[in-house]
């Protein structure tokens, strides 16, 4: 750990027994902040040096932690040729939804490994519903493989694209289980009406 933050935490200990309940509550939780970024320091240097899968444990723990520091980390390894790192920031990404870092996670929608596209399209479902998602997630509704279509049929549900409604019910009929599995809890998902979008300049406000 950080000797500054050490330093710190060491000064706030004794306010853990403080009479306020107030006090110690802020001391409580900037003792926890304090160690959360001493860890992250910690876990970047294990994400340079450590292995496989060490770092892959890391990747997923600095999602865990979440913050501005392990934004940067996580989109260089978004972009890393080994597909188990880029698989596992994809999912970190995901579960942070930080907005600057959806063109990353629409840039592995094209990833060549499909485990990782059907991974990006799962973790765009945590963002703001917006009909540039729309566009790139519908297509996948005919991958037909029983992962990406399934994915994608969730994803739009999570997304309000009710527009997409009776493709959807179409993949009840699929041959592969986990695809109906997912459009019948899609079906349940989705809005009873449409969204609407701010319109912008030269555009129909209409559902896309």
């Amino acid at each position: 750990m950080n000797e500054i933050v050490r330093t710190r935490i060491d000064a706030l200990r004794p306010l853990l027994k403080d009479p306020a309940p107030d006090v110690r509550s802020a001391a409580a939780g900037s003792i926890e902040r304090l160690e959360s970024t001493g860890n992250i320091d910690e876990l970047l240097h294990a994400l340079k040096t450590g292995n496989m899968g060490s770092r892959v444990a890391t990747i997923f723990a600095l999602g865990e932690i979440g913050g501005d520091r392990v934004v940067a980390p996580l989109v260089y390894c978004a972009g890393r040729p080994e597909a188990d790192i880029r698989s596992a920031a994809v999912e970190a990404l995901g579960r942070l939804a930080v907005p600057s870092t959806l063109p990353v996670l629409l840039d592995r929608l094209d990833d060549q490994n499909a485990a990782i596209r059907a991974r990006a399209i799962t973790a765009v479902a945590g963002f703001s519903p917006s009909p540039l998602l729309y566009e790139r997630l519908r297509p996948f509704l005919d991958a037909a493989d029983g992962a990406l279509e399934a994915e994608a049929a969730l994803a739009l549900a999570r997304l309000k694209d009710l527009a997409s409604e009776e493709r959807i019910t179409a993949l009840l009929a699929s041959p592969h289980a986990s695809t109906r599995q997912a459009a019948a809890t899609a079906l349940s998902l989705l809005p009873l009406e449409f969204t609407f979008f701010p319109q912008q300049p030269g555009q129909n406000n209409n559902p896309p």
